[in-house]
């Protein structure tokens, strides 16, 4: 099936005050190239928009050898796994100067926008020469469990601005991060930046609505639950294990 790559320049505005990536930049980075690579490949936008379809990301397993810091370029490369009767796979690799930083793994869905409901990917994507059969591999990345907690230190509300949205008029999937992490304090974010990111995505959530992120906090690890505030449905499970920063 090939694989993308592309190499993109880390600009101020995506580096926190210790210039380290932010999360949220990663995500983009990796969103951004996987909907390049879904267009060329003819299972993109101008496709699923023709066939009334949308896809739906569900989960993210992100794993850093090295999380980028007081670093200006990256190489992202990107490859389309296949396919399962319901969902499709991409994996992603960072690097910079020729060395692997950072690893992720990805599932999606396809969703019918007429039913909201998820369609048969196997069906949809059978007659494209670029996707097969999703086979497993021996070094695939495991996703982690999130479990969820019974208590939290702390909860903050979030108000959906018109600038969230994507082209599906659904939250951008990277804001979830920023929700999540934007509950940690000061020095913790100083001090600390992420080894490992697990995201789970259970529902969109639209411009008008407010988000309720709640955190608990136990050693270097995060366990952040994001929720719809006025329904209680819950949107987005995120677990961060996290290291110190350098200098």
């Amino acid at each position: 099936m090939g694989v993308f790559e592309e190499t993109v320049k880390i600009r101020y505005s995506e580096m926190d005050c210790d210039l380290v990536l932010k999360p949220s930049a990663v995500m983009q980075f990796l969103q951004d190239l996987a909907s390049d690579n879904a267009e060329a490949l003819n299972f993109g936008y101008s496709y699923i928009i023709k066939n009334n379809l949308a896809w739906f990301l569900l989960k993210y397993r992100i794993e850093f050898d090295d999380y980028p810091q007081g670093i200006y370029d990256l190489t992202i490369s990107t490859e389309p796994r296949g396919y399962n009767k319901i969902f499709a796979f991409r994996d992603f690799k960072i690097s910079h100067t020729g060395k692997q930083v950072g690893r992720a793994s990805s599932t999606w869905a396809l969703v019918d926008l007429n039913s909201k409901s998820m369609a048969n990917a196997s069906e949809i994507l059978a007659n494209n020469k670029y996707m097969t059969p999703f086979e497993k591999r021996d070094d695939d990345l495991s996703y982690g469990k999130i479990k969820v907690p019974e208590n939290f230190d702390i909860e903050k509300i979030f108000e959906i601005r018109f600038d969230d949205l994507d082209v599906n008029r659904h939250v951008n999937n990277a804001n979830y991060i920023v929700w999540a992490v934007e509950t940690l304090d000061f020095d913790f974010r100083r001090n600390y930046k992420p080894k490992v990111i697990d995201m789970v995505f259970k529902k969109e959530i639209t411009y008008g609505s407010r988000v309720l992120s709640k955190t608990h906090k136990e050693g270097n690890i995060t366990t952040h639950i994001l929720q719809n505030y006025e329904t209680g449905e819950d949107l987005c499970h995120i677990k961060i294990e996290w290291i110190m920063k350098r200098g």
